[in-house]
């Protein structure tokens, strides 16, 4: 019998998940489990790979398990990751040198001041499509050779692999045999050359990178290898790796030009497909390596939240305000409004299209009469607010291109179901937001890329056709309104910056 379903690991920021999906996209079986997070000091952010590992093993195994599935029964697995975590790992015990640091980590900083004022920023923009920042994973691994002891030495022999999360999951489901990565994720390492499909030789020198550490680059959709028989008793082949924000977008069926959406996760990122077009943003966004089907390269622009979701966790975790995550909309909507309040969450910096990494968190405009509803109301909004910032970015950068304004604005991610954080949403960016029915995209987007590499769908017009909106939240402000409450919001950030 021909093998009828596809696994999706998505293995994200906050926790690792595995999802059983059918051949019309539908949701057979899914298990999650959290994942720690560390924070050694102040702007740094760490995980154990080990454990990312380990997660997303008994997850696989536990989906196979809720779905009545095994090997035989599982076309082929997708792999969607948090980008730029960085993973360094030794090739012969598969040991990591150390934990991995997270996109989130600011500890870089000092080197990247360093390499801007060597004048590297030009050259990373044209080759790279991104800035310099400590968001990327260059200046991570970078920092990794230089402070575990040995690692430039064992890295110049060859003893070492670098990779983000997905060729680190890739590394251990082959059993070691296979060190790669896909063009989505190697776009974000800020080492590669988006328009020539290489490493780039002169941000390797830069940084002191061997060129011995580095995966293979292969594209979204590609046959990588099999897994070791014994994880899953029997070899399913891999065949689909993207970087979790790309796999968002070919998951909400964004596989040309001009459909725009946007992740409510940890972090939030929105993303506008440009086609085969290397766009240049003059609005502070990042060209970036959409996913790639074949040898032609695919571009989007991108805009990166650093703290969407997670503020909600530091109301549960830091300030005690809710006991569970899905409490902060009833906290929320047991007030009309925030009362002034402006909640600017900078806890690792500003992304874009403000890049300060200078930035830290402040809540302004308290008055006696706020309370905690109008804190939790706040943190809400400013999900919105700063989703909103990107996606006047994003129209300006169209329009300059010559190009149109979004229509709508697709969205998913575990903060999508929010209806009060929706409706703010459209009534600031004052186009529709759409929530699809199955808002589980990366995953989806994971599955899509598999299923294409494996013959599975006749084409992108068959997946385009599975895409179905569950809700759409129209705007029922004026736009005056709307910009009036920017213009409080840039304020606000003007004074966490000046701060």
């Amino acid at each position: 019998m021909p093998a009828t379903h596809l696994l999706a690991l998505d293995q994200g920021t906050s926790s690792s998940r595995a999802i059983v999906f059918g051949l019309d996209g539908g949701i057979v079986a899914m298990a999650q489990r959290e994942l720690a997070q560390h924070y050694p000091q102040p702007g740094w952010v760490e995980h154990d790979a080990d454990e990312i590992w380990e997660s997303q093993l008994a997850t696989a195994r536990e989906a196979l398990a809720a779905a009545g599935l095994g090997a035989r029964d599982i076309a082929a697995i997708g792999i969607a990751n948090q980008r730029e975590t960085t993973v360094l790992w030794h090739r012969g015990s598969g040991r990591p040198v150390h934990r991995a640091i997270v996109w989130q980590d600011r500890r870089t900083e000092p080197l990247c001041a360093q390499l801007r004022s060597h004048g590297l920023e030009a050259h990373v923009r044209a080759s790279t499509g991104l800035v310099i920042d400590p968001y990327f994973s260059g200046t991570k691994l970078r920092w990794l050779l230089d402070h575990v002891s040995g690692a430039h030495v064992a890295a110049a022999q060859g003893e070492l692999a670098f990779g983000t999360v997905d060729s680190w999951l890739l590394w251990k489901l082959t059993g070691g045999r296979v060190h790669a990565t896909d063009a989505s994720n190697a776009s974000r390492t800020m080492l590669y050359d988006i328009r020539h499909g290489c490493w780039d030789h002169e941000l390797l020198a830069a940084l002191h990178v061997p060129d011995s550490v580095l995966p293979r680059v292969f594209p979204s959709a590609h046959r990588y290898g099999e897994t070791d028989p014994s994880w899953f008793d029997g070899p399913i082949p891999i065949a689909g790796i993207a970087g979790d924000q790309q796999a968002a977008l070919c998951g909400q069926a964004g596989f040309g030009p001009g459909i725009v959406k946007n992740t409510y996760g940890t972090g939030c990122f929105m993303l506008m497909h440009t086609g085969a077009r290397f766009e240049r943003s003059t609005h502070g966004l990042l060209t970036t390596a959409a996913v790639q089907l074949g040898a032609a390269p695919q571009y989007a622009l991108e805009g990166s939240v650093f703290v969407g979701g997670a503020v909600v966790q530091w109301l549960r975790d830091g300030l005690h305000a809710i006991r569970a995550s899905d409490e902060v909309e009833t906290l929320a909507a047991s007030v009309p409004d925030a009362g002034g309040v402006v909640f600017v969450p900078a806890f690792t910096g500003l992304g874009a299209p403000y890049w300060r990494a200078d930035a830290r968190g402040a809540i302004v405009g308290l008055s006696r009469g706020s309370t905690v509803a109008h804190v939790a109301r706040a943190a809400l909004e400013s999900i919105a607010f700063q989703s909103a910032a990107l996606l006047q970015a994003m129209a300006s950068d169209a329009q300059a291109a010559g190009g149109a304004a979004p229509r709508e604005l697709r969205v998913d991610g575990g903060a999508c179901v929010n209806d009060l954080l929706m409706q703010f949403q459209a009534d600031l960016v004052g186009i529709p937001v759409v929530r699809p029915r199955v808002t589980e995209t990366t995953a989806l987007g994971a599955a899509y890329l598999a299923g294409l590499a494996t013959g599975l769908w006749s084409g992108l017009d068959e997946l385009a056709a599975q895409w179905q909106p569950e809700h759409a939240f129209a705007p029922l402000i004026s736009r005056d309104e709307a910009a009036a409450r920017m213009a409080a919001w840039e304020h606000a950030v003007r004074q966490t910056v000046a701060a």
